[in-house]
């Protein structure tokens, strides 16, 4: 198991150029989430490599690198909820109508979490929003004719593929031809250059603007928090995540700005242009329809660390489809060969959204990759991966014939620790999954509703 989660972590740190090796880090033995897949050696192998990434620059003016240690049942835990309420309860985290249906031919899933994704599918399928109804309309249709429709109308949608069906697909083929991470180097004499880097909290003096949603880029930006970025998140007027908001906003500050309004946008490139860092999640010509393509982003921040991804990868006829990690694995075939080792007669999903939390230990990668890059002198850098190429390395770890797992034992958050006071009630955290020795993860800020803060930075 200890080889192939080093094996795994070498990919990830090779794709990315972030420096190091995965023998150096050490590695908490421990149990294993029930799939499968290898699902805790991607949890492993992910959250050690951002973790070498931000030892790289931990070491600079020539201090050793530190050491990094990555529990194995704490990575696991992490990879589902690392929050624990006290007295409150986390939202429900789906929709009363998505889910998977059976089709006249096969299986479907509906993501109507956001409202315009539920109209999108109640509007093709001529429903009212009632599960009875949904299903009773969905078992008519053919399973990919039912797909393109709803995302025809704006929807999100995904019908059950086998890994063979997804590897003879356009889109299938065009994932595994890419990349799993595509990067690009500007040198520029202009921009942001080094920072002052103090090895307790490396990313102190980095500001991260935060353009994603769930759940990969926000894991992303919660880890660059944790070493002391200041992350300031915006979101357009009206959008909620209510079932995951609590978990993934820790660290961070969180504004909205209509960036279709002229004013917003200019405050937008005001913005941008004291940022080091610029995570973002929009579909691959959201940015551009907005007047914030490549170009301009470059030229309002030289020297930026430009970090995206999507969900279906970036060429082919997918690539500007919605979609989101439970769809990814409808499509890519996981679920099927979940339900096939299970023995069912439906999906079987991952038992975590492993797809989008190891995505975004990746893009955090990326971002500190970047960050060491420009400390360097090899100026700015834009990368960019995808959910469907995560999907990719998990297939490739193999398959196994029945579901297996053993139990994860995660150390419960230490009650002589301070809770951390949400306007949702007080709370406590797991212990981080990973020690990089003299740079502990700690967040300054405790986790807050979408739209609390003011866009700008601190101190302006």
């Amino acid at each position: 198991m200890e080889s192939a989660i080093r094996a795994l972590t070498d990919r990830f740190l090779g794709a990315t150029g972030a420096g190091g090796v995965a023998s150096d880090i050490v590695l908490v033995p421990g149990g294993s989430l029930p799939s499968a897949f290898a699902v805790s050696d991607l949890a492993q192998a992910s959250v050690g490599a951002a973790a070498m990434a931000l030892a790289r620059i931990a070491a600079k003016d020539d201090r050793p690198t530190p050491v990094v240690t990555v529990d194995r049942d704490l990575a696991s835990a992490w990879f589902g909820v690392s929050i624990r309420p006290d007295g409150w309860g986390m939202p429900a985290p789906w929709d009363p109508v998505a889910g998977d249906y059976a089709a006249r031919d096969g299986w479907i899933k509906l993501h109507t979490n956001a409202p315009h994704h539920r109209a999108a599918a109640l509007g093709v399928l001529g429903v009212p929003g009632d599960r009875e109804a949904v299903a009773a309309e969905v078992a008519r249709w053919a399973a990919e004719d039912l797909e393109t429709a709803v995302v025809g109308a704006g929807g999100a949608a995904a019908a059950l593929r086998t890994a063979a069906s997804w590897d003879a697909h356009p889109q299938g083929a065009a994932v595994a031809a890419e990349p799993l991470v595509h990067t690009e180097w500007f040198p520029t004499t202009t921009g942001p250059g080094t920072w002052v880097v103090d090895p307790a909290r490396p990313l102190s003096g980095v500001r991260v603007l935060d353009l994603t949603r769930v759940l990969a880029g926000p894991v992303a930006t919660r880890l660059l928090a944790g070493w002391g970025a200041e992350v300031l998140r915006i979101d357009p007027p009206g959008w909620e995540e209510p079932g995951v908001v609590p978990e993934v906003t820790l660290g961070k500050r969180c504004a909205r700005l209509d960036l279709t309004s002229t004013a917003a946008h200019e405050q937008f490139l005001a913005l941008l242009a004291g940022a080091d860092v610029l995570v973002h999640g929009y579909r691959s010509d959201a940015l551009d329809g907005l007047g914030l393509g490549n170009e301009v982003r470059r030229a309002t921040r030289p020297g930026l660390v430009d970090v995206s991804l999507d969900a279906y990868g970036w060429s082919g006829p997918w690539a500007r489809r919605r979609g989101f990690d439970s769809l990814v694995q409808m499509s890519s075939g996981i679920a099927h060969a979940g339900m096939v080792a299970a023995g069912d007669d439906r999906p079987v999903p991952l038992p975590v959204q492993a797809l989008d939390h190891a995505t975004g230990y990746l893009l955090a990668t990326c971002a500190l990759a970047g960050l060491a890059g420009r400390q360097e002198g090899r100026g700015g850098s834009r990368w960019r991966t995808s959910l469907a190429a995560m999907a990719r390395v998990l297939v490739d770890t193999g398959i196994a014939p029945s579901i297996e797992g053993a139990d994860i034992h995660p150390a419960d958050p230490d009650p002589s620790t301070p809770s951390e006071h949400t306007v949702w009630g007080d709370a406590r955290r797991l212990p981080p999954p990973v020690v990089v020795a003299g740079a502990p993860l700690r967040w300054d800020l405790p986790a807050s509703p979408l739209g609390s803060a003011t866009a700008a930075w601190l101190g302006e």
